[in-house]
């Protein structure tokens, strides 16, 4: 559990600082997405698709993954 708290910590420090080096830089998001040409409704769509799209995929991959895992699991030796 502490490496984890500690991994989020760390995230929220690197992101920290790279959020006050790209507002001295004058970078916002919609600098950001201008420079794309997107807007911010285009954006949302574009996640809702991809995860429209990946979503299915994910679930079926999980249907063959999970049991050759489990399967797996039960066949290996024990750990002393």
């Amino acid at each position: 559990m502490q490496t984890v708290l500690s991994g989020f910590l760390k995230l929220a420090l690197a992101s920290l600082l790279a959020g006050s080096l790209l507002s001295v830089f004058d970078i916002t998001p919609r600098s950001v997405l201008d420079f794309f040409g997107l807007t911010a409704e285009e954006l949302r769509d574009g996640v809702i698709a991809a995860f429209a799209w990946a979503a299915p995929r994910m679930l079926m991959g999980a249907v063959v993954i999970l049991p050759l895992w489990f399967v797996t699991y039960l066949l290996m030796p024990p750990r002393s």
